[in-house]
């Protein structure tokens, strides 16, 4: 699986942006897709993450009630839709990968997109 993020930017305190991970093949559907952030100097942190269905979601307590992720099947799609953007949330954003959904721990993850910066200005 190939996966491409997109849809970061610089937004100001309070606004909204909606990222995108694009997969290639046609096992998208067999994977739980994970969202993971990463800032200057700090560690990958989880985000959220996504049943193979989309019938199941958990997230970081961080980003819960401003955060959505969805997914569509049929255009091979993740999305993680963020509102009341905060400047903590700054980070490099990417999308992942895994066979079994349910995990937060990035090392489970077996496929990654390249990072989509998000940059939330005060």
């Amino acid at each position: 699986v190939q996966l491409q993020a997109s849809g970061g930017g610089l937004v100001q305190a309070g606004g909204s942006l909606r990222l995108s991970c694009a997969a290639s093949g046609r096992t998208f559907i067999r994977y739980a897709m994970g969202w993971f952030r990463q800032a200057p100097g700090k560690e990958r942190e989880f985000v959220s993450t996504i049943s193979w269905s989309g019938d199941s979601t958990y997230y970081a307590d961080s980003v819960k009630g401003r955060f959505t992720i969805s997914r569509d099947n049929a255009k091979n799609t993740v999305y993680l839709q963020m509102n009341s953007l905060e400047p903590e949330d700054t980070a490099v954003y990417s999308c992942a990968a895994v066979t079994s959904y349910g995990s937060t721990d990035p090392r489970d993850y077996d496929y990654w997109g390249q990072g989509t910066q998000v940059t939330v200005s005060s």
